[in-house]
């Protein structure tokens, strides 16, 4: 069995659809979805030319519902762009179509699989995904440049699930973001440094640029 390659908008192979997944999609996930798009536009300019596309959704997804003014602060203190956003609820579709999904908790994790659409190859929690590219030798994968950044991504992914039963988290909870929904502005920003410092080596390797360029 193999991960699915490929899968895009409508059947197009030239892009590569990021979902990240949370309870409420007014928190941890819109901070995550947002602060991934803030990093990809420093790396690539346009992330869209380089065919990466980045969603959130949630398992109890509040529908149409503004992110958290918290997550909203944590956002503008990284300088990324809270503008547009409002919540959706997790559905069968956002699963089929991304390449990539990255959840919150374990248990985020294992309702993504429960859904089907083979998606246990292409889901991960998001530390769960951070400490298995830290683990994964860039030279082994397509230079972004010449074979496009939408190949190195299946690649990564391909790469990151062939480690997962043989690098295992340290601990039960070294794999989960906390939900902060109702807690004060300082817990709001502790898990925005959180997520911030798991994305940078994802974006990283997805790419091949450096947050230092």
């Amino acid at each position: 069995m193999t991960a699915p390659e490929g899968r895009g908008i409508a059947g197009r192979p030239d892009t590569f659809r990021i979902l990240h997944v949370s309870t409420g999609n007014v928190c941890r996930s819109p901070i995550t979805e947002r602060l991934t798009r803030h990093a990809l536009v420093h790396r690539l300019g346009d992330p869209l030319q380089g065919g990466l596309i980045v969603e959130s959704a949630g398992t109890w997804g509040h529908e149409g519902a503004p992110m958290e003014a918290n997550a909203e602060v944590v956002l503008a203190d990284f300088g990324a762009d809270a503008t547009g956003f409002t919540g959706r609820e997790l559905l069968d579709e956002h699963v089929i179509r991304a390449d990539l999904v990255l959840t919150a908790t374990r248990d985020h994790r294992a309702q993504v699989i429960s859904m089907g659409h083979s998606a246990g190859l292409r889901t991960f929690t998001l530390k769960e995904f951070t400490r298995l590219v830290r683990a994964i030798d860039p030279a082994t994968l397509p230079d972004a440049g010449e074979e496009g950044v939408v190949e190195r991504a299946r690649a990564l992914v391909r790469a990151a699930a062939a480690l997962r039963g043989w690098l295992l988290a340290p601990t039960a909870d070294a794999d989960e973001v906390h939900d902060p929904y109702g807690a004060p502005i300082t817990f709001f920003r502790s898990i925005g440094d959180e997520i911030s410092q798991a994305l940078d080596p994802v974006v990283t390797a997805l790419t091949g640029v450096s947050a230092s360029r």
